[in-house]
């Protein structure tokens, strides 16, 4: 027979219609937590998610998709001006070069020409369009995630499997004879 996938220690906070008892406390509530493909849920109190005395905890969040969108953004602006700013550096040495070497060709009488070449150097070029990152923002509702205590999360797993062995077992002994049920 197939083991089953194990499951892991993520929760997702959610709400239901109909309220049911607390795993901890047993009092009425409508918050379950529930694994990503709800094989295994519990309902608990709003006051249990957020308390540290009880045997939940919620995991360090991490950087979301929109952080990490912005991020890059950011740094491929910063890149682009890095980029624009050695091209100016390299067109001021060769601007720099161009009229040494004209200032040089001025003495002959070479002047009006070259004065004109300066000119239009001078002129600065179109500048590139700023890049603008578009970053949509997702509206999507995010469930709070949360990691069950492990004392709890072992207690979880141990009712999993036990349901799993009985309807393995009932399974199993649709298939044997039955017991004769007669007298000697």
């Amino acid at each position: 027979m197939a083991t089953p996938t194990p499951i892991q220690n993520i929760y997702y906070e959610r709400k239901t219609a109909t309220a049911r008892g607390c795993y901890i406390c047993h009092r009425p509530t409508q918050t379950v937590l529930a694994t990503l493909r709800s094989e295994d849920y519990l309902y608990t109190c709003p006051g249990h998610l957020g308390d540290s005395a009880t045997a939940l905890a919620s995991p360090a969040p991490g950087p979301t998709a929109e952080d990490i969108r912005k991020v890059v953004a950011e740094y491929g602006v910063r890149e682009a001006r890095k980029a624009e700013k050695k091209a100016e550096a390299e067109k001021d040495k060769d601007k720099d070069a161009d009229k040494d070497k004209k200032s040089a060709f001025s003495l002959g009488g070479i002047a009006s020409g070259g004065a004109e070449e300066v000119k239009d150097e001078s002129k600065p070029a179109s500048p590139a369009p700023p890049i603008t990152a578009n970053i949509p923002s997702s509206t999507a509702p995010t469930h709070n995630k949360y990691a069950l205590h492990r004392s709890i999360f072992e207690a979880r797993r141990a009712d999993l499997i036990r349901k799993q062995q009985a309807a393995r077992a009932k399974e199993v002994s649709k298939g044997l004879p039955q017991v004769p049920r007669g007298a000697f």
